[in-house]
């Protein structure tokens, strides 16, 4: 049977004394703030996304507001967040929002997940987070803990597999507005306790519990985990171009960006992409702007 008191009772209590106050929880937070957050927060810390997430919901409180800009203002005021064709997939989602759902983000799993750049993480979460549902909500901090509780693995596998899944739903409390609270206390221990280089056992309401720790710590033998390079690869080169158009209140001249990434083949390639992925737009023969 779903749920497991022995650990949900310690995990809640845990959770209500030592939470985060962020602006995308608690009553007062819309089902927009909590959509655009699981946008922002993808692969980004949460300190980098508070004060963007701000400015972006006192810029564009409703996804009506959004989606009546142009989706290069959407870019721009992504910043320095990175990966900016989620601000592409979220200004879509808004369009999308508007013209399906009266401007109202969907409560439903069924209808969030058909929104562009929502996928089952994102409409779970927005499912559970913003409208109190009963869903199974696996990011990467859920993942790591329900590993070593349940699984007493140091790390879950790369990608989600089906006896991950079940074994987050066999321990889902039946009741929505639990389950939603227990999701959102996962996710933050894992955040804050459990995590992935230097976990604090001592300070975990549920470490009795833990397979992991009892099976004494064993380290991790899945597949090899890559990091990912940053310095002078194409995402960098992007970035540094992308910067250039965010910047200029115009179209930008090709000149400006050959300043801004000396290998010209590299940046020739990294300004194709970004093209082709709409983050960029030929304004002239050698002008690009925001789309």
């Amino acid at each position: 049977m779903p749920g497991n008191d022995a650990l949900t009772e310690p995990l809640l209590a845990w959770y209500d004394a030592h939470a985060r106050e962020l602006p995308w929880r608690g009553p007062s937070a819309s089902p927009w703030s909590v959509l655009v957050s699981e946008f922002m927060l993808q692969q980004t810390p949460v300190a980098r996304v508070v004060p963007v997430h701000e400015e972006w919901l006192t810029r564009w409180p409703s996804p009506a507001a959004l989606a009546a800009e142009p989706a290069g203002e959407a870019v721009r005021a992504w910043g320095r967040l990175g990966y900016p064709r989620r601000a592409l997939r979220l200004h879509a989602a808004a369009t999308a929002i508007v013209e399906r759902h009266g401007g109202a983000v969907p409560s439903a799993y069924d209808e969030l997940v058909t929104l562009p750049g929502v996928g089952d993480y994102t409409a779970a979460a927005v499912a559970t987070f913003a409208f109190g549902r009963r869903h199974v909500v696996l990011d990467t901090n859920v993942r790591r803990v329900l590993a070593r509780l349940l699984a007493g693995q140091e790390l879950p596998a790369p990608s989600v597999t089906r006896a991950e899944r079940d074994r987050a739903a066999g321990v889902l409390p039946d009741d929505e507005v639990t389950a939603a609270t227990w999701s959102i206390a996962l996710m933050e221990l894992g955040a804050l306790v459990c995590t992935a280089r230097a976990p604090a056992c001592g300070d975990c309401p549920v470490s009795g519990a833990c397979t992991w720790r009892s099976a004494g710590y064993p380290s991790y033998d899945g597949p090899a985990r890559r990091a990912q390079a940053w310095a002078g690869t194409d995402r960098q080169c992007r970035g540094r171009l992308m910067a250039v158009l965010r910047e200029s209140e115009g179209p930008v001249h090709l000149s400006r960006l050959d300043a801004a990434w000396a290998d010209s083949g590299q940046r020739t390639r990294c300004l194709a992409g970004l093209l082709e992925d709409g983050l960029a737009v030929r304004v002239g023969p050698d002008t690009v702007a925001l789309p």
